[in-house]
């Protein structure tokens, strides 16, 4: 982890803040701290300090969520406060805990949401578009003076997406993908985006299409990172015993990463450093998923993730 003497964010995250309800087999929780944004952020600050995160929130936001996001280096200079309700989502997990049902979305605050960032933050070497809508990313690209595909030296651009902005918004989300250095997403996204079932197929076919690399997260299976010239690394998961809520397990293996390379240096990102990044971001998601919301990783410390590390390459090598 470190703690930049200077202030300004080496990282800036954008997306989704919300307000979650989840129901497991085993429990149930409510008014929860969600969102893609808030939970990628928060996973970034753990590793370098401070993050900017830009969303938006209602007026029945719960203050003691984003003082807690304060409170752990994440500079709320970028969420916009909106007089109407947060985002919210409600679910419920099955037995396997792989498969949910979503029981109700409110979009609210979202639904006509445009992106604003302060020109404080503008500048981040490490930009994130978390899970939002195409349009709201390419709004973030620009704000962030990103505006053609190739000539951001010494940035680097981190792109997540979902199923809904495939089927509603193809043809925006491929605009938004040659402006980025690394774009994530799950298998059955890979799948649907590149047309095939194969899974090195899809990578490959989506590397094809603008990102320079490209990684397909295959949940309590690990994930699969690809790189130009057919470069291919594959990383498993840490194996827990238990789960208790997955809810943004994803989210915070995509902030890891950020964080990670904001800790690292931007402008100097290489295969071995991405493969470090996408096994930390393996390791790291795990805690998300030992206790419901961001609870986990509030409370993590360094040993007890460098001894999970230790513990993960003991049983993934040779």
């Amino acid at each position: 982890m470190t703690n930049d003497p200077n202030p300004q964010a080496k990282t800036i995250i954008g997306g989704t803040i919300a307000i979650d309800n989840v129901k497991t087999p085993e429990a149930e929780a409510n008014n929860l701290l969600g969102g893609s944004a808030a939970y990628a952020a928060l996973a970034a600050a753990f590793h370098h300090k401070p993050v900017a995160l830009v969303g938006v929130v209602g007026a029945d936001f719960p203050p003691e969520h984003l003082a807690m996001l304060e409170g752990n280096g994440v500079l709320l200079d970028g969420v916009e406060r909106s007089p109407d309700e947060s985002f919210t989502w409600t679910g419920e997990y099955h037995v396997n805990m792989n498969e949910r049902t979503t029981h109700k979305v409110g979009l609210n605050v979202l639904e006509n949401w445009e992106v604003k960032i302060p020109d404080s933050i503008a500048g981040a070497p490490v930009v994130v578009l978390a899970n939002m809508s195409p349009d709201n990313q390419m709004q973030m690209l620009e704000q962030c003076g990103i505006t053609a595909p190739g000539g951001r030296e010494g940035r680097f651009v981190i792109a997540d997406t979902m199923d809904l902005w495939i089927g509603i918004a193809n043809e925006r989300l491929h605009e938004v993908l040659p402006h980025v250095d690394l774009f994530v997403l799950n298998e059955g996204e890979a799948r649907e985006l590149a047309g095939t079932k194969n899974l090195v197929k899809a990578g490959r076919e989506l590397l094809g299409r603008g990102p320079r690399h490209v990684v397909v997260k295959l949940g309590e299976f690990g994930a699969m990172l690809f790189s130009p010239d057919g470069g291919l690394f594959r990383c498993g998961a840490h194996p827990l015993d238990a789960v208790a809520d997955p809810t943004g397990a994803g989210d915070t293996f995509l902030g890891a990463i950020a964080g990670h390379i904001a800790a690292n240096g931007a402008g100097s990102v290489d295969e071995p450093m991405l493969r470090r990044a996408v096994a930390l971001g393996s390791v790291f998601a795990s805690f998300t998923c030992e206790a419901f919301s961001t609870k986990r990783l509030e409370s993590l410390t360094q040993e007890e993730l460098d001894a999970r590390m230790e513990a993960f390459r003991a049983s993934s090598v040779w």
